[in-house]
């Protein structure tokens, strides 16, 4: 008799099969086009002379840091404590949590972190730098501290010299803290529908660092990194003159929200992720349903859509159930496309990748190689 506690199912995809052959739904990566992006980037940097900082909420795969790293990056970003535990597992020894917390729990999970890698983190009120000063202190660890400061978001960071001065001033207060400068991120602005729009509103953010970085520096403080610059505006952020690292993320990929923006100038990432998908039914007339519902593709940034080609824009996804998805047939298809597999554009990488195991990667028409998404699904 069979040993049940052995039962599982198959692997989707084995290395050197056929792209044919993969089970669906699959996370699939272009290699072709996911090497041509960390170049491009890497490049961008190296040209300008900043750091490059990727952030890893776009993948959530150390396989994926370490080949960043590997083209020149200087660590990453994560935006949760607990993310940051995987790529530590593997080696990755430089981290800035871009974001902040608050909590016994996270205090002491930043103290464990801070013992094992240089660990930088972002504050926008005293009571954190407290908290986090104490612990640290304690602990005889030191930690880097970055006052986040609102240019033009609205969402955290402070919005005053007076507040950033006493963020400043307390971190100076304790022995484990570290000032390491400033954290300046614009995220609303990232994608604005023209290039035009993204150039002008980048400018209005790095005026508005500048003014931050200006303001320190009468008081006798250097600011020894000014982090920020996103997918969406890292062009226009890496010539500004203001900044000295960038953290893009999303530009390994280019999800189908970035692919909407308008590129006018120079850069310009490609499509390298996708969801591999069968049509499963066609009983209804100008309609099919493939197997990538909601449990396969993020929709908080639009639906997928059809890659740019395939069945000559003849299918249109249109709505996503659990485990559904639902593609109209334009009028003059009169083909049956049971069987048939789709290639899907996630409308947002993010929360996609946090929907799957592991990224199969193609090159051509076979599968290369398959990485493991091993910083998914973690809650605190």
């Amino acid at each position: 008799m069979q040993d049940l506690a052995k039962l599982k199912a198959p692997s989707i995809a084995r290395v050197g099969d056929p792209l044919a052959s993969v089970s669906t739904p699959a996370l699939l990566l272009d290699l072709d086009a996911f090497e041509f992006n960390i170049c491009n980037m890497s490049v961008l940097a190296r040209r300008n002379g900043l750091a490059l900082r990727p952030h890893a909420k776009a993948h959530k795969s150390s396989t994926i840091s370490r080949a960043q790293i590997a083209m020149g990056a200087v660590g990453i970003c994560c935006q949760k404590l607990s993310e940051a535990y995987p790529f530590v597992r593997a080696g990755i020894d430089n981290i800035h949590i871009s974001n902040e917390f608050v909590g016994a729990d996270k205090v002491a999970m930043a103290v464990e972190l801070a013992g094992l890698i240089t660990l930088s983190i972002c504050v926008d009120h005293v009571a954190q730098v407290d908290a986090i000063g104490k612990a640290a202190s304690a602990a005889g660890v030191t930690i880097i501290v970055m006052p986040e400061v609102d240019v033009g978001h609205g969402r955290c960071g402070v919005d005053s010299n007076e507040a950033l001065a006493a963020l400043v001033d307390r971190i100076a207060a304790y022995p484990g803290l570290q000032f390491g400068g400033l954290q300046a991120y614009n995220g609303g602005i990232q994608h604005l529908a023209t290039w035009e729009q993204r150039r002008l509103e980048a400018a209005r953010s790095a005026d508005r660092t500048a003014q931050y970085i200006r303001f320190l520096e009468a008081r006798g403080v250097a600011s020894p990194v000014v982090s920020g610059a996103g997918t969406g505006t890292v062009e226009f952020d890496v010539a500004s003159g203001v900044y000295t690292e960038m953290q893009p993320g999303s530009y390994i990929f280019l999800d189908g929200h970035y692919g909407s923006n308008e590129w006018a100038g120079e850069y310009m990432p490609q499509h390298g992720l996708f969801i591999l998908s069968t049509i499963m039914s066609t009983a209804k007339p100008h309609k099919a349903v493939c197997d990538v519902g909601l449990k396969g593709v993020a929709v908080d940034s639009g639906l997928p859509r059809v890659r740019a080609g395939d069945y000559e824009d003849k299918l249109r996804y249109v709505s996503a159930n659990d485990e559904h998805g639902i593609l109209q047939v334009a009028a003059d298809d009169m083909r049956d496309h049971l069987g048939d597999r789709v290639m899907l554009i996630p409308g947002h990488c993010d929360p996609t990748c946090n929907l799957h195991d592991q990224f199969v990667c193609f090159r051509g028409d076979v599968v290369e190689a398959i990485w493991e998404i091993d910083a998914r699904g973690l809650s605190h």
